[in-house]
């Protein structure tokens, strides 16, 4: 059995989403948000890179020696799979590895709003689920394939970096490619998409212009395109794609942009109050024509206010998500008021909460 093996099951064991591998420290893991070093010895340069090598291919080896750096998955059939990211830096080798669940959750089970499964109603245009590094954006991903794959005969296309979860054939046809292993980029995987019949493409990260044209284009042409991007808000990113082309592409990019966004996802992983599990708070815009309209006439500006007044078709903020969850004593207080946009709509809470406790 490796060594990694017996982390993998620790972390499995005290529900840790992530484990870092490490010179000079103790295998860590991040655990409700926050990193916790497991009581082990701390790692020699050599003993880190002899840990990682352990579960890596003569052929991963020798591109991450060559690379410098590696994303790859790791499978096991007791615990489930783990994404992997390992990098050279000054001081050795290092990796990261996130904990991917064996089963994929339902929209429902993840507690996304009503509004997420109707949106994935669609049948074509442009859905992004955005939000910061290890928000939970790829599981939510997942549970919209895994949605459209158990209701609609679709033959669904995804394109990761790497492959996470794995999707078993249900009512359509899914096939997943993993840059380095199936396609060389997401640009050629995408090229190629279009003349492979697809109902559904699914992106794993819009990370360049290329990949957001091809994304936009495919969603213009009678597809429904899923993405990701690493953007705090829904408005931050609308201005996110618009921003990515030259300034002379713009205003033809809002008009593409306004007409096949269908929804952004923004979401938050806040510690519950009991300190067990992590709730996640949503910030919905959903692409209707007042939308549409300021999107195209470049009133990026406006998107906050017609997110606040158009409640009716299911668009939040996020500090109104965060409020429902204090409200629905899910969180505490002060988590509220330190993951909210603005803090000071949370000061009342903060003060009685700590009035309660003395």
């Amino acid at each position: 059995m490796a060594i990694l093996d017996k982390v993998f099951q620790a972390a499995v064991n005290f529900n840790a989403s992530d484990i870092h591998v490490t010179p000079g420290e103790p295998f860590i893991i991040r655990r409700l948000g926050r990193l916790v070093k497991m009581k082990s010895a701390p790692l020699a340069e050599a003993q880190t890179r002899q840990v990682v090598f352990e579960i890596l291919t003569q052929e991963q080896r020798k591109r991450l020696m060559d690379e410098q750096q590696l994303d790859f998955a790791v499978d096991r059939d007791a615990l489930g799979r783990f994404r992997g990211s390992a990098m050279l830096h000054n001081n050795g080798l290092s990796a990261v590895f996130r904990s991917i669940p064996k089963t994929i959750p339902t929209l429902a089970t993840l507690g996304l709003p009503a509004i997420v499964e109707k949106v994935m109603d669609n049948h074509q245009g442009l859905i992004l689920v955005t939000g910061a590094t290890g928000q939970g954006k790829s599981t939510t991903l997942a549970s919209m394939i895994d949605h459209i794959n158990s209701h609609r005969a679709h033959h669904i296309l995804t394109v990761e970096d790497p492959i996470e979860f794995v999707h078993p054939i249900k009512k359509g046809v899914v096939n997943q490619r993993q840059l380095g292993m199936d396609t060389h980029s997401y640009g050629n995987a995408l090229k190629a998409a279009l003349r492979e019949d697809p109902d559904v493409i699914m992106i794993g990260e819009l990370r360049d212009l290329e990949t957001i044209s091809l994304a936009i284009s495919a969603a213009e042409t009678g597809h429904l395109v899923l993405g990701t991007l690493a953007t705090a808000s829904a408005p931050k990113t609308v201005d996110r794609i618009i921003d990515a082309y030259p300034a002379t592409e713009q205003n033809q990019i809002r008009t593409m942009l306004s007409e096949s966004l269908r929804a952004v996802i923004t979401q938050r992983l806040i510690p519950d109050r009991d300190k067990k599990k992590m709730e996640v708070a949503t910030e919905v815009l959903i692409g209707t024509l007042p939308m549409a309209n300021l999107i195209r006439d470049g009133k990026t500006f406006q998107i906050p206010s017609m997110m606040q007044t158009a409640k009716n078709v299911g668009m939040q903020i996020m500090d109104e998500s965060i409020l429902a969850l204090l409200q629905d004593e899910k969180i505490d207080a002060h988590e509220a008021q330190s993951q909210a946009n603005d803090p000071k709509r949370f000061q009342a809470f903060v003060d009685r909460a700590e009035r309660t406790a003395k």
